[in-house]
């Protein structure tokens, strides 16, 4: 495996403690859901009463499950 393969590919997951494809799968999962938050923030801009909680809500989720890895 080439240094550089190893360094895209391979170091940063395994500091996390995943694999490759664990890696892929909760930084998907990650990019998701901010990407649902950030349409729940920006209807709420726009019309203040729906969504009021719903991308703070999203964001706690998301620092506590990023928050107890390792």
């Amino acid at each position: 495996m080439t240094r550089t393969f190893q360094r895209i590919f391979v170091d940063h997951p395994q500091s996390v403690d995943e694999t490759y494809f664990e890696h892929m799968r909760f930084a998907g999962w990650f990019a998701s859901r901010l990407l649902l938050a950030g349409g729940a923030a920006l209807v709420h801009a726009v019309i203040p009463c729906l969504f009021e909680k719903t991308a703070s809500g999203m964001i706690r989720e998301m620092h506590a499950r990023i928050s107890t890895r390792s």
